[in-house]
């Protein structure tokens, strides 16, 4: 059975470091950020805010998603995570409920 994918944002703050991630199970990987778990990067930079969320029905198209966005310009990310969450709210405790 497919499980899907997710691609995903994280940042240290608004208009903050950036760090674009893909996983098949959300909510544990975003736990493993904020326990410093997650990968250098994201511990380094102490990004455990969750602030973007786009779902594919394959991790496959998770993963292509990922590679574009990670090339994408700096405002082109600003700009989708505004269009999606204007406030930067943490959207961590959304996807925990």
């Amino acid at each position: 059975m497919e499980r899907g994918g997710t691609v995903y944002i994280m940042a240290n703050k608004r208009y903050g470091v950036l760090y674009i991630g893909v996983t098949s199970d959300l909510a544990a990987r975003i736990t493993q950020h904020r326990e410093g778990k997650g990968g250098a990067f994201t511990s380094r930079f102490n990004c455990n805010l969750l602030v973007y969320v786009e779902h594919y029905p394959t991790i496959e198209d998770a993963i292509a998603r990922e590679k574009a966005m990670k090339a994408w310009k700096r405002m082109w990310k600003i700009d989708a995570i505004e269009a999606q969450n204007p406030a930067w709210d943490d959207l961590y405790l959304k996807i925990l409920a």
